[in-house]
């Protein structure tokens, strides 16, 4: 696996800025990708925030494994001062519980007097922005299929006793591993510019080989799955249509297969497990 790298420019801007910001708030509202919880989380975020309690909204949660959404909540809840909700950003219901949950988080603040005070964190593309709009009402944070979107630092009146602070999307220069630099790639929070497309697909694949072979047998009509991923994208361009000449569209297939991935298509699936990903851990410190 190579390493990926994607630092804009603008994000050394939006780490100094969370620095700056954290003494000023209360609750600080982290936004992870429930596919990806440990791969989306921020460690810069763990080194600023100080004693503040964090409220963490896995989103997309509509997208990912429920019964491994369910093992990462107890996971990360057992931290101290840390409530985990899983959550659909598009969901205003749901949206509508977070003000309680930070007043519940920071019970010496509240009225009029002292408004609660929070700020929104993430990495590109979690939902950010969909949050921010959908507790304001109306659109104050720019929406993209995109990552890295937000650019310029905001403060946001919801209600007299609750305001909200955005930033830019912050990413670390280079994932902590490889592994959660492709997971990141998959969900779609790197752009596909900056990343080996074919090489993405292929990390896929061979995750949905292993952990979720039942979707890729009824999304792409296989008889059965092959055992290697590239005889598996093989039989998915050629279901697919995405042969030029004789020969597999590599490209081509790679967008069938991350297009699916990611938009939910292929059905329910999480790309990392607590578990699994620090059994991992564990493996390569030995």
């Amino acid at each position: 696996m190579a390493k990926i790298n994607w630092f804009p420019g603008h994000m050394a801007k939006g780490r100094r800025q969370i620095s700056e910001i954290i003494p000023k708030i209360d609750v600080v509202i982290e936004v992870l990708d429930a596919r990806i919880p440990h791969s989306s989380m921020n460690p810069i975020l763990t080194k600023v925030r100080r004693d503040k309690p964090v409220l963490r909204l896995l989103s997309k949660a509509d997208l990912a494994d429920p019964l491994v959404t369910a093992k990462w909540q107890a996971f990360l809840a057992q931290e101290k001062d840390i409530m985990v909700v899983a959550m659909v950003m598009s969901d205003r219901k749901q949206l509508a519980r977070i003000p309680d949950f930070c007043r519940q988080m920071a019970p010496h603040r509240g009225g009029i007097a002292k408004p609660v005070r929070s700020v929104v964190v993430g990495i590109p593309n979690v939902g950010k922005s969909t949050l921010i709009n959908g507790l304001a009402g109306k659109k104050v944070a720019r929406v993209g299929d995109e990552p890295a979107v937000t650019r310029n630092q905001q403060r946001i009146q919801i209600s007299n006793d609750f305001t909200l602070m955005d930033t830019p999307g912050i990413m670390w220069p280079s994932p902590e591993s490889e592994l959660g630099g492709y997971r990141l790639a998959a969900s779609g929070a790197i752009r596909d510019t900056a990343v080996e497309y074919e090489d993405i697909a292929l990390f896929a694949v061979d995750y949905l080989i292993q952990r979720y072979p039942e979707a890729l047998i009824a999304r792409y009509k296989l008889a059965s799955v092959p055992e290697t991923a590239m005889a598996c994208m093989e039989a998915i361009a050629r279901n697919r249509a995405c042969i030029r000449g004789r020969e597999v569209d590599w490209h081509k297939v790679s967008e069938v297969v991350l297009k699916d991935l990611r938009s939910g298509a292929l059905g329910q699936i999480s790309l990392e497990e607590p578990d699994r990903e620090f059994l991992y851990r564990d493996l390569l410190d030995e």
